[in-house]
């Protein structure tokens, strides 16, 4: 169905579906913000990529306005360019993040959620009430044919999950008020893009009654309410001081495994267990340590401004900004310590944040400030399930135009690296290698800097180190010796040793926790490049690259796990 064109006032305002109407728009809002959120919501719709044409019809802007306001999120990081099409960033996700640090239930449950799925061989879910919808925070799948399609990030509606029957049973009149005029101005759910649009029928009042029996139960079931086939129980986790529901703990099968009934009956009963321990680690969780807020952010936009002219949109870039102030430890923050953070003056900040609560993103309350869980819209669903190879592809390719080589990237596979990304350079002579092409790693640079990370007792070498040219390195104590050298030296070269005539230099890339989880690499032909040219020219654009791909992978899997492949 293709989008339906908005105004510059409603483009971001609508929440599940509904529009706000623009004489509702806060005087104080700042214009630029508004239709930048309605951009990056409409790329999320969109699964994350929309050509600038698209971006046009979709969100009802003037082509001038949607040029400036991508030029502005280039250069934050948050979207790129490619060829004709405008792409989400994982840099975005520091949006999302915010959030997810500052309600902290991820960092605290999740790897209860993950052993339960593990226990039970079926997906798990975390999820929150949105309004009239829920969202999710966590996810811990299982790879199957049929396997939950549900990313972090996603909004579905109350009435058709286990988890919105609960949230449900806590609504007021004036929530059930705003859930029946939702249902009849979207009687589709076409404003909930994650599920499949809602078929006519349905019992009158079956929503109300389910909410009641989940309160008197305690948990919800879904037989089959999104689509054919899917169910799932839920129970809520409350918190141990107020007793209010802050998230509710779901397990997802598919009727070919389970039926509503047997969830029920053998798998509820674990999934009770799982929470009451989860209630446990709320209750003695430590207070949460304030981590380091961002700095500097208003005197970059101000650079950015004066180097880039109008096609930064800076009103924009600060109000982006805004959202980072908050995170662990700063889940409720004043105008002062919004202003403070970022910066920003504080008639910037307060007019940033009206808009923001305007939007549904930020809530008000006792002169304080909070993010809502509708901060996830923002780009997280399709770029939480980014791998590795997807992350690294646009730098790889700077790499190969900067240089003109080619640039690869690598993981290690019992005693082989595997390909999983590639950008070659159009030459003669060049290296033809593809993506999953594997090679033993002790002959390649890019498997020694990866065996070198782990320990000494754990690297899978072969017995026998078998020659490829007269130059391999067979000899497995100097290997040893040489795996030591390249962990302290960060990189590694190898000369010929592969194939005659073909050099390569290859660094790391390591995830959040240190760990080397790829490898980046230049081959090229000796005769182009000497030993001491690769080390001198090429491995500080290496590291570079490594140093980017990094810094993206970081922000991607606080909250997330990204696949190397």
């Amino acid at each position: 169905m293709p989008a339906k064109p908005t105004t510059d006032a409603d483009a971001a305002s609508g929440f599940s579906g509904v529009p706000a109407s623009a004489s509702a728009v806060p005087v104080e809002a700042v214009a630029p913000l508004v239709r930048g959120v309605a951009v990056l919501l409409r790329l999320t719709e969109a699964g994350g990529t929309l050509s600038p044409s698209g971006l046009e019809r979709a969100t009802g802007l003037a082509r001038s306005t949607v040029d400036r306001i991508t030029a502005t999120l280039a250069r934050m990081g948050y979207v790129r360019v490619d060829g004709r099409d405008v792409v989400l960033a994982p840099r975005l996700m520091e949006l999302g993040n915010s959030y997810l640090s500052a309600l902290r239930l991820p960092a605290l449950l999740d790897a209860r959620a993950d052993a339960l799925a593990d226990e039970l061989d079926e997906s798990v879910s975390l999820a929150v009430a949105d309004r009239d919808g829920i969202r999710f925070i966590h996810q811990a799948t299982r790879r199957r044919a049929m396997s939950l399609s549900f990313r972090i990030g996603d909004l579905l509606p109350a009435e058709r999950t286990a988890p919105g029957a609960l949230f449900a049973a806590q609504w007021t009149r004036r929530d059930w008020r705003a859930w029946r005029e939702r249902r009849a101005a979207d009687p589709e759910d076409r404003g909930f893009p994650a599920v499949p649009p809602r078929q006519p029928g349905g019992a009158e009042g079956e929503f109300e009654r389910r909410a009641a029996a989940a309160a008197a139960d305690g948990w919800a079931l879904d037989d089959q309410l999104i689509e054919p086939g899917l169910v799932a129980v839920s129970v809520p986790v409350r918190d141990p001081g107020t007793g209010r529901i802050v998230c509710a703990a779901n397990v997802v099968s598919h009727t070919s495994r389970h039926t509503a009934a047997d969830l029920r009956d053998t798998l509820l009963p674990r999934l009770r267990d799982a929470v009451r321990a989860m209630e446990d680690d709320l209750r003695t969780a430590p207070p949460a340590e304030p981590a380091a807020a961002p700095m500097g952010l208003a005197a970059w936009t101000g650079a950015s401004k004066q180097e880039l002219g109008r096609e930064f949109v800076e009103s924009l870039a600060r109000g982006l900004t805004v959202l980072t102030a908050f995170g662990e430890g700063r889940a409720e923050l004043t105008l002062t310590d919004v202003a403070k953070a970022t910066g920003l003056a504080r008639a910037t900040a307060r007019r940033a944040l009206i808009t923001y609560e305007h939007l549904g993103l930020v809530r008000a309350r006792d002169r304080v400030f909070e993010l809502t869980p509708r901060v996830l819209s923002l780009g997280y669903p399709p770029l939480s399930r980014t791998s590795l190879p997807e992350i690294a592809a646009p730098h790889l390719a700077q790499l190969a135009q900067d240089i003109h080589e080619s640039a690869s990237l690598a993981v290690l596979s019992g005693g082989d690296i595997q390909y999983t990304a590639r950008v070659a350079t159009s030459r003669i002579m060049s290296v033809n290698i593809t993506v999953g092409t594997r090679l033993p790693a002790y002959a390649t640079s890019m498997g020694r800097v990866l065996l070198a990370d782990l320990p000494a007792a754990d690297r899978p070498l072969p017995r026998q180190l078998s020659p490829f040219t007269p130059n391999t390195l067979t000899d497995p104590d100097a290997l040893a010796r040489l795996l030591d050298d390249v962990r302290t030296r960060g990189h590694a070269l190898t000369d010929q040793e592969l194939e005659e005539g073909l050099r390569s230099i290859a660094v790391p890339v390591r995830d959040r926790t240190g760990r080397v989880v790829a490898a980046l690499n230049v081959a090229t032909h000796a005769a182009r490049h000497t030993v001491e040219e690769c080390e001198r020219d090429i491995l500080p654009a290496l590291r570079a690259t490594a140093d980017r791909i990094e810094q993206d992978l970081r922000v991607a899997g606080r909250f997330t796990r990204v696949p190397v492949f």
